[in-house]
């Protein structure tokens, strides 16, 4: 099956961040994240802004499903051998490719953002509901200027890593124990980085990732109070 057969088509944007779609069929717990969705800024989530030019064009998926305990997120493990972000956590995605669209069209970071899930983990596109988008932000560390797309897992379908050289695990993290207290950490990297960090799943999600759930848990009202001098530091 080729690309161009699983992913959406160009229409049905309007040139901004939000879509031309509705939110209907979306589950109740999930309307705060979509409510909140047209008044969140680049700043408010991360310090790096896009550049006035540069940075190659890239998206990350964002998917709410429910699963055995409740409301979850989708995350992968990165593959240890990888020039970039070896063995962290992350979101599916990666770089926007040609086939994908104008990289100017709100639309192309969505079938960007289907796509390399669908090369990462095997999701079935047709079963995700895209239902919003998050201001794009930058990661100096590798270029990218990443559009996060936010979509709600309507018809959940088997995930695994398709590739091994990407990706070593494929996993689904409830917002129930990124919203627990005891597991919400203040993440310090040898480089000097310092930021938002989730201890789940016997891992520490941190970075670009940590930066964005603790972003979005923020802005939809399901932060709960946490000691803000917990830390972790990480070996470089």
């Amino acid at each position: 099956m080729s690309d161009a057969a699983l992913l959406p088509p160009a229409s049905g944007w309007d040139g901004t961040r939000s879509l031309l779609l509705d939110h209907q069929g979306l589950p109740g717990w999930l309307s705060p994240v979509a409510e909140a969705l047209p008044r969140v800024r680049a700043e408010q989530l991360s310090h790096f802004l896009p550049p006035r030019r540069g940075g190659r064009r890239s998206a990350v998926l964002i998917l709410f499903g429910e699963g055995s305990r409740g409301p979850d997120v989708l995350l992968i493990q990165r593959a240890d051998g990888l020039r970039k972000h070896a063995g962290q956590p992350g979101f599916p995605g990666g770089g926007v490719d040609a086939a994908d669209g104008d990289p100017a069209d709100p639309g192309t970071a969505v079938r960007a953002a289907l796509r390399e899930a669908w090369e990462e983990t095997g999701l079935e596109p047709s079963g995700v509901q895209v239902f919003g988008m998050l201001p794009s932000l930058y990661l100096p560390v590798s270029d990218f200027v990443v559009a996060p797309v936010l979509g709600w897992w309507r018809e959940p379908t088997a995930v695994a890593p398709v590739d091994l050289g990407e990706v070593a695990e494929v996993f689904r993290v409830p917002v129930a124990d990124l919203v627990e207290p005891v597991n919400r950490v203040r993440v310090r990297h040898p480089s000097g980085y310092v930021g938002p960090g989730f201890r789940v799943a016997d891992r520490v999600v941190w970075g670009f990732t940590g930066g964005l759930i603790a972003g979005v848990l923020r802005f939809a009202g399901w932060e709960r109070p946490w000691d803000e001098t917990a830390e972790v530091m990480l070996r470089d």
